[in-house]
């Protein structure tokens, strides 16, 4: 069975993605640490958590929540079979993989495998081995 281990990325739309680019890097205080031609992201936050933005013209306004699972394939393949509706298919950006399904509510539901996810639980945990919390 697929495990949703925690939220690795929450994405939004932007028609304009240098005026967003812009704006959010203003707002934020931050540049982007990931930048695509239809994609980029920041890394905000106590723990490093991923806030992109897609270049996508006439997409609805809103957020995608994408949760982060050891096996990208796997996990659409079960949403698909359990009545979820293609939404996003399934891509790689780089250094990790992502697809989206309509939920049969109509939500966007995302999963993806994301190695800075592993990477901050890694350091979590080992902080808190070196604590002994």
């Amino acid at each position: 069975m697929t495990t949703f281990r925690g939220l690795a990325t929450i994405r939004y739309h932007a028609d304009n993605l240098d005026a967003a680019r812009a704006w959010y890097t203003e707002v934020l205080g931050v540049e982007p640490y990931f930048v695509r031609e239809e994609y980029i992201e920041f890394r905000l936050g106590d723990h490093l958590q991923e806030f992109g933005i897609s270049r996508t013209p006439s997409a609805p306004a809103g957020v995608v929540a994408y949760w982060h699972v050891d096996d990208v394939d796997a996990a659409m393949a079960r949403l698909l079979k359990l009545g979820a509706k293609e939404h996003e298919p399934l891509r790689d950006y780089g250094d990790f993989r992502a697809g989206a399904v309509l939920d049969p509510f109509g939500n966007i539901l995302g999963v993806m495998h994301n190695p800075h996810y592993v990477q901050m639980q890694a350091r979590d945990e080992s902080g808190r081995a070196a604590s002994g919390s």
